[in-house]
């Protein structure tokens, strides 16, 4: 079945924005991941939104701002008593509120991170931000629950001026300039495929896709364009899923249903991206993106320091190539790994410091809310595609939960 037509070219890159990527990235490393100097400035007021027991603080959003000297943390907010208190002493902060509403209107933030992991009041949250004159907002993923909440985020942000930046720490490595080098010096050749897998484990299918997911698209988007059309199949246990097989998800995920996903879409640049997940086909070790080109393959996982190679070799298989696969790092193919650290604290930090950059520049953040909505509309078009068993073109109609 066709996914409609797209001229058939090679992506092309461009060196200033994979080069500016690279240096907004490295531009993280210049501050220490632990506590920030006595004398640094302190010209952004940042509050934290959490919620403990129901998503907590992400992965690290609200201890970044301790190596930011641009930054002064003023005020943490958490529904729960024993855990506000807790990230209260953690974060050496004494404003602590109950209500995140009412710390907005009484500390007035420059910056906020939104860091529970749980989705269902994301989408409360960045309004009640944005309408309270915040200048950015640094989100823990996944984005929200529907396409309708990120319509009304990004309405929001867009109104108020507001920059969001959010956690996909892999767009924030410096890998990714030295992947689009790779590719735009045409040693990858034409690239005709993305291939990505999720972990599947015990979260395989649905909420793989939703979860871990976005990572992924993310990474489809940065190296493929825009997503044009869907094609996808949902099963569970072996059968087609159907709307009364949907159930609450995990984590204030929307409605879920599936232990299998298989979905393809058609991409603005001339390739088709496919991803693939399946309830405990212990494929953790597999979880990542393949750049699949006419002249070899990249493969490439998350994180700020991600895993990364290429196979210099049209037959995309090791043995028939009889050569090895080429460790890249932030220096270049088969060179030595420069940069040490935690991944994830670097990949929160140069993430902020893009932010701030943003901010005080006025263009979008690297990992930006418009691109995040297009990468949720990849996983929504997934069960809106199967449930009307034919492709679906983007924008989508429906901007509501296909489940619902």
């Amino acid at each position: 079945m066709s996914l409609g037509k797209s001229p058939r070219r090679a992506a092309t890159f461009d060196r200033r924005a994979f080069l500016g990527s690279a240096a907004a990235a490295a531009a993280g490393l210049t501050v220490p991941a632990v506590v920030r100097a006595a004398n640094a400035s302190q010209q952004y007021r940042v509050a934290v939104i959490g919620h403990t027991g129901r998503g907590d603080y992400g992965h690290g959003l609200d201890k970044v701002w301790l190596a930011i000297p641009e930054a002064r943390l003023a005020a943490v907010a958490d529904a729960d008593p024993k855990g506000l208190a807790e990230v209260g002493k953690r974060l050496g902060v004494s404003q602590l509120f109950a209500d995140y509403r009412k710390m907005l209107d009484q500390v007035k933030p420059d910056l906020v991170s939104i860091a529970p992991r749980w989705i269902d009041q994301h989408r409360d949250m960045v309004v009640a931000a944005a309408q309270a004159g915040v200048k950015g907002i640094y989100l823990e993923k996944p984005l929200c629950r529907t396409l309708a909440e990120a319509d009304e985020m990004v309405a929001a942000c867009d109104q108020h001026k507001v920059k969001l930046a959010i956690a996909f720490q892999t767009r924030y490595s410096p890998k990714l300039a030295v992947l689009g080098e790779l590719i735009a010096s045409g040693k990858l050749g034409q690239i005709i495929e993305f291939r990505a897998r999720g972990k599947e484990d015990a979260r395989g299918g649905a909420e793989d896709l939703w979860v871990l997911g976005p990572h992924l698209m993310d990474l489809i988007l940065h190296f493929g364009g825009k997503p044009q059309s869907c094609f996808a199949t949902v099963l569970q246990q072996g059968r087609p899923v159907r709307k009364e097989d949907a159930r609450p998800g995990n984590e204030g995920i929307a409605r879920l249903a599936g232990d299998e996903v298989h979905a393809m879409y058609r991409m603005s640049g001339g390739a088709t991206a496919y991803f693939d997940s399946i309830k405990n086909a212990g494929g953790g070790p597999r979880f990542g993106l393949w750049i699949l080109g006419a002249k070899g393959v990249i493969e490439i996982g998350t994180n700020y320091l991600p895993h990364a190679f290429f196979l210099p070799h049209a037959s995309w298989s090791q043995p028939r190539a009889k050569k090895e696969w080429i460790p890249i790092s932030t220096a270049g193919p088969g060179k030595p790994e420069p940069l040490t650290g935690q991944s994830q604290d670097l990949g929160n930090i140069a993430a902020v410091k893009d932010l701030i950059e943003a901010v005080e520049k006025d263009r979008p953040p690297l990992a930006n809310l418009h691109a995040a909505r297009t990468g949720l509309e990849m996983i929504v078009g997934v069960f809106e595609s199967h449930l009307q068993n034919k492709p679906v073109s983007f924008p989508l109609a429906n901007r509501q939960d296909p489940l619902a």
